[in-house]
């Protein structure tokens, strides 16, 4: 009974200390319109529809936001109560699926403050982190991990591989009270590191002095030239001579072919460039370091990750092949919840998802040899309709003669 009281005890701390803040998987239909803004701030913006896409695990629970526009900027956004993450985990998480076999567009997320002005949403508008993948030809696919400290933007200075196939995949996002970070992808740790090590965020807490100088006599050469060593004398050897093979052609005419001249080739003797031997340096010192001193710029901040009033979930991207599907959106300050749901979610529909196009592309596969065993038919059809009538006007042409001879027999 004492233990049953613990797990119950345990699990109602659990479901206090666990919050969602955001959570959007589109399971209600056309609702998700009054949920969703979209921007006004340019007139052209590409349009959204709600569907699973092409291929898919479940039909409903698959249903996400897509670009359905080529050659387009997209925005929207979704609010949400306004929080801060101090003291807490921030986690952002979402799926991505690019069906069309994206070639250049984004699929990242950015998170704004609560003040954001939904209907005039924009590329400049500030936000407080960008996350998500963005692929560009065949340079650019990496997930962007960009914050947002003091009104300046920060990327990450680590290169983080996104996916770029066809199917579904998880992003993850984790943000730590305690200056840490970790993004993962379909539910597995791809990165991880401190917010001060992989962001600019601060000035160096070291610089070089710039009162110190290398001394004069410092030598740094490990190895230096033998002065004891001379060039031989007979080192001095042309790199190419005239062929002592060449003949002058018999039809040389030297009053209007000028003096011959026989062809140069390499020479067999040269040794190139002489250079004396190296020998180790007496006066070696090693390699001069720069010494350091304390940065008085910098100043430690132990609120980096901190955001005051988180309040929106855009979408604000460009795309020139459309078709991505976005989908399962969560923000919440527990690991474990966002990693319970995204089993719920992309891990429950990923195999079959990845079995449905596995079946369309047999399918393809299947009807593509039909058609070219029909192809190829048809061209067997006409060569047997070129030998038929080859055949016919053969036989047409001997009668014809038959005829001329039965006719010169009556006349005689």
């Amino acid at each position: 009974m004492n233990t049953l009281s613990l797990f119950v005890g345990l699990i109602a701390l659990y479901c206090v200390h666990a919050k969602i803040y955001f959570r959007e998987e589109f399971l209600d239909g056309d609702e998700w319109r009054s949920r969703w803004v979209n921007s006004k701030h340019k007139s052209d913006y590409g349009e959204w529809k709600l569907t699973a896409g092409n291929f898919y695990g479940d039909a409903e629970k698959d249903k996400g936001l897509q670009t359905s526009q080529d050659a387009r900027f997209y925005a929207a956004s979704a609010r949400f109560e306004p929080f801060s993450n101090e003291g807490k985990s921030l986690v952002i998480q979402f799926t991505v699926k690019h069906e069309q076999k994206i070639d250049c567009g984004g699929g990242y997320v950015k998170v704004f403050p609560s003040d954001l002005d939904q209907t005039d949403m924009h590329g400049d508008s500030s936000y407080y982190v960008m996350f998500g993948p963005d692929i560009c030809g065949y340079t650019t696919k990496k997930v962007h991990v960009i914050f947002n400290y003091k009104g300046k933007n920060h990327l990450i200075k680590k290169e983080i591989k996104c996916k770029d196939d066809e199917f579904t995949h998880l992003y993850t996002l984790i943000l730590n009270p305690d200056q840490t970070y970790q993004v993962k992808i379909d539910n597995e740790k791809v990165e991880s590191g401190s917010l001060e090590e992989d962001w600019d965020f601060l000035p160096p807490k070291k610089i070089k002095d710039p009162e110190a100088k290398k001394p004069e006599d410092w030598d740094d050469r490990p190895k230096i030239d033998d002065p004891e060593d001379t060039k031989p004398e007979d080192w001095e050897k042309p790199e190419y001579i005239p062929d002592p093979d060449a003949k002058k052609p018999e039809d040389w005419q030297e009053d209007m072919d000028g003096e011959w001249e026989p062809p140069m080739i390499s020479n067999p003797e040269y040794k190139g460039e002489w250079k004396p031997k190296q020998i180790d340096n007496p006066d070696y010192k090693g390699a001069w370091v720069h010494p350091e001193i304390d940065n008085p710029e910098y100043s430690p901040d132990a609120n980096i990750y901190k955001f005051d009033s988180i309040g929106v979930l855009g979408l604000d991207l460009w795309q020139v092949k459309s078709g991505t599907v976005f989908d399962n959106f969560l923000i919440t300050d527990d690991v474990k919840e966002a990693e319970d749901v995204g089993k719920e979610t992309w891990g429950a529909t990923k195999e079959p998802e990845q079995k449905m196009k596995q079946e369309q592309d047999e399918l393809k596969r299947k009807d593509e040899e039909e058609k070219n065993k029909d192809q190829d038919t048809d061209g067997d059809d006409e060569d047997i309709d070129e030998d038929e009538e080859e055949s016919k006007e053969e036989a047409e042409e001997a009668l014809s003669e038959t005829d001329e001879d039965a006719q010169a027999k009556d006349e005689l």
